[in-house]
C-alpha cells in the first residue's frame, strides 16, 4: 500500500455538557488544561496531531462498510478504514521514555465521534459495554502505540464474539498483535513502517507469532 495525502475531515460537532466541580472549575477548563498538557508533551517529542492515511479516504455513508473474515477473525473494510499514521512518529519516538499514547489519544476524534463507525458498519452500539461484559471496541486499526492516527479513517468497531471470555474476544486478541509489533519495533527487529502497513493490511497474519511471543514476555501497552 502507499501513503495517501493527509486528510482533514470535517467531523460532526459534538456538544458536551459538563458540570462544575466543588472548586468551581468547569469541566471545559479541565479539558483545556489536559489538552494543553498533552500538546506540550507531544511537542517535546516532535509529534503533532495529524492523520496520514494509506489510501484516499472520505467519510463513509451509514451501512456502506462490511468487515471481512480472515482466519475466523474480522478485519475492517479497507474502503472505510484504510488505516493511517501520525507523520513524524518514528521508532526512536517509541523508544523515548517519555512517550505515551495519551499524547495522541482523542486528539483528532472524540470518543463520541468515534461511535459513528457503528453506523458505518451497520452494527448496533452495545449496552453495558465495559469490563467482562465488553463485546466491542472502537479500535485504532494501526494502534496508537505504533504511531497510529486518531483520525476516523483509522477507527473501526471490532465486536465479538459474545460467547467467549473477555480475553478471547477479537479486540483482545488484536491487542496481543499490537503489543508484539510495538515491542519488535522498539527492539529494532521490525521497521516501524513495515509494522504499520502490515497491521493495517492484515492484522491476523501476526496472531500466531504474537501469542507465542506474549507467552514468553510481557505484552503491555504504553498508555
Amino acid at each position: 500500500m502507499r501513503n495517501g495525502d493527509v486528510h482533514q475531515s470535517t467531523q460532526p460537532h459534538v456538544e458536551q455538557h459538563r458540570r462544575r466541580d466543588e472548586r468551581g472549575t468547569s469541566g471545559t477548563d479541565r479539558t483545556s488544561k489536559n489538552q494543553r498538557e498533552r500538546s506540550e508533551a507531544c511537542s517535546s517529542l516532535g509529534v503533532t496531531c495529524a492523520s496520514q492515511y494509506f489510501a484516499s479516504w472520505t467519510w463513509p455513508a451509514d451501512g456502506s462498510c462490511q468487515a471481512r473474515l480472515r482466519g475466523g477473525y474480522p478485519e475492517p473494510d479497507p474502503r472505510c478504514t484504510p488505516g493511517g499514521i501520525v507523520p513524524g512518529i518514528t521508532a526512536e519516538t517509541l523508544r523515548d521514555p517519555s512517550w505515551r499514547t495519551r499524547c495522541i489519544r482523542n486528539c483528532q476524534s472524540s470518543e463520541v465521534q468515534k461511535r459513528a463507525t457503528y453506523a458505518w458498519y451497520a452494527l448496533p452500539r452495545p449496552d453495558n459495554n465495559s469490563g467482562k461484559n465488553q463485546t466491542c471496541e472502537l479500535d485504532h486499526l494501526v494502534p496508537l502505540e505504533l504511531g497510529g492516527a486518531d483520525g476516523m479513517g483509522n477507527i473501526w468497531p471490532e465486536c465479538g464474539p459474545a460467547d467467549v471470555t473477555l480475553r478471547e474476544r477479537y479486540f483482545k486478541q488484536k491487542d496481543l498483535v499490537e503489543n508484539y509489533l510495538a515491542a519488535k519495533v522498539r527492539s529494532g527487529e521490525i521497521p516501524i513502517g513495515d509494522a504499520q502497513r502490515g497491521i493495517a493490511s492484515d492484522w491476523v497474519q501476526y496472531l500466531t507469532v504474537a501469542r507465542a511471543h506474549c507467552k514468553q514476555a510481557r505484552c503491555d501497552a504504553t498508555d
